[in-house]
């Protein structure tokens, strides 16, 4: 059984311990949070784990084989850097750092201590997205034209990092991971800053891959409502993934065909325009067989330790993503 700790049990810690808890496959020894009202917290709901307030408890630890970091993005590297050099395989929360030369410098000592680094894109762990990933392999979709997306809400507004590095890798992760993982041929962002100075709430950042697919992404946490969307749009159908409906795929056969014309070889011969139809067929709403993607990003991260798999979030995934942040 595997001996782990975390650190940072703020917004989302608390969820990752949960499943960590409910984890057959490992042993909860430490919990380190500088809050003493979240240590209290995890103190009442999980008597049995040590929790204390200075993290070198567990990298002095020779028990702990892996840690799971789950603080602001500013603390990553050093945190993640730390636990390394002590031994320890992680698991960090996205982003895995704020520069392509921090990730670069976390994969290498990795590397060399031949020990898991992992960021956690949830999103890659969902069972909807990578339903999408198997129609764009399998060319159900025709080829992918373009992808676009919107991750919105009113709040909640973060000082530390703005809205751009805070909402958007799940989507650029979830569109490198559909794609392939390309370098993509040009980015270009615009964020505006309306609360906080320096601090943009809203963000509209449009990618070029190869192969002319373009990819749109808009987040904001001024918007009115709540909109978790994606859409790809293929030559042969179309999808939408939306994670907050009922019906988290949609599988739209439309499309816009060109039209045969009677010609001396029977096709497009002698035209001197094109005639196009368009084509509106049916719409499948598939059922997805779903599993909360924590629990199965977890089991992942233990696969990886202990199996020695290639990690779906491991570094390199991890440096294209801060790399198009960081553009």
């Amino acid at each position: 059984m595997l001996k782990i700790a975390q650190i940072g049990v703020g917004y989302w810690g608390p969820n990752l311990l949960r499943n960590m808890i409910s984890n057959k496959r490992c042993q909860v020894k430490k919990v380190v949070e500088l809050s003493k009202e979240r240590r209290d917290y995890v103190k009442n709901l999980y008597p049995a784990i040590e929790v204390v307030n200075d993290v070198s408890a567990v990298f002095e630890d020779r028990d702990i084989d892996g840690i799971i970091i789950s603080t602001p993005v500013f603390t990553h590297y050093d945190l993640a850097i730390k636990a390394l050099i002590s031994g320890k395989h992680i698991l960090v929360e996205k982003p895995l750092a704020r520069s392509i030369a921090e990730v670069e410098d976390i994969g290498k000592i990795a590397y060399n201590n031949k020990l898991v680094a992992m960021v956690g894109h949830t999103f890659l762990y969902n069972a909807a997205v990578r339903y999408v990933k198997k129609l764009i392999d399998t060319e159900v979709l025709g080829e992918v034209r373009y992808i676009y997306s919107q991750r919105l809400n009113l709040g909640r507004i973060r000082s530390d990092v703005d809205a751009l590095w805070n909402l958007a890798p799940h989507d650029i992760s979830i569109i490198q991971y559909w794609l392939g993982d390309p370098t993509p041929v040009s980015v270009i962002k615009r964020g505006v800053d309306y609360i906080q100075n320096g601090v943009s709430d809203v963000v509209f950042m449009n990618i070029i891959y190869p192969n002319k697919v373009m990819a749109n992404i808009h987040v904001s946490w001024l918007d009115p409502g709540k909109i978790r969307c994606m859409t790809v749009v293929g030559s042969k159908k179309m999808v939408v993934y939306d994670d907050i409906s009922e019906n988290k795929i949609a599988i739209y056969d439309k499309g816009i065909d060109q039209k045969a014309v009677l010609g001396e070889k029977m096709d497009y011969d002698g035209q001197s325009y094109p005639a196009f139809s368009l084509r509106t067929g049916d719409v499948l709403l598939p059922k997805i067989d779903f599993q909360e993607p924590l629990k199965v990003e977890i089991n992942h991260f233990f696969d990886c330790i202990e199996k020695g798999i290639d990690c779906l979030t491991g570094i390199e995934h991890a440096r294209k993503v801060v790399e198009i942040l960081a553009t």
